[in-house]
């Protein structure tokens, strides 16, 4: 299994507004956070110089691309289960086109963020 070569340790995430650290945690404030552009990790994205607006992008492309690695996932064991298992392992036609229908959506968003500003 492939190592992450990022310099942050992979247990533990920070929240997106870390620098609110001490504040009380609520509701409205973690929805804050994660509307501030919190990358799949939690994290803001790391490149700085970079515009506010292209962060925040590029953190929504990072969780698009997450999900949908994750539906498509879902979405091959299924197929796997529906061949190799008995007829009570297959989750049925609607839930495959569902799960389809989020690897679209999520595809369509990624496209979204990932041109320049």
């Amino acid at each position: 299994m492939k190592t992450s070569d990022t310099s942050f340790p992979p247990t533990g995430h920070a929240s997106a507004n870390a620098d609110t650290a001490g504040a009380p945690i609520t509701f409205v404030a973690q929805l804050r956070g994660i509307d501030s552009g919190g990358a799949s990790d939690g994290r803001p994205w790391p490149e700085r110089q970079l515009a506010p607006g292209r962060r925040i992008a590029l953190a929504d492309l990072d969780c698009a691309l997450v999900g949908l690695r994750t539906v498509h996932d879902i979405l091959l064991a299924a197929e796997r289960a529906r061949q190799d298992g008995g007829p009570d392992q297959d989750v049925g036609e609607r839930i495959v086109e569902g799960l389809m229908q989020a690897c679209r959506a999520l595809a369509m968003y990624a496209s979204l963020n990932v041109r320049p500003c």
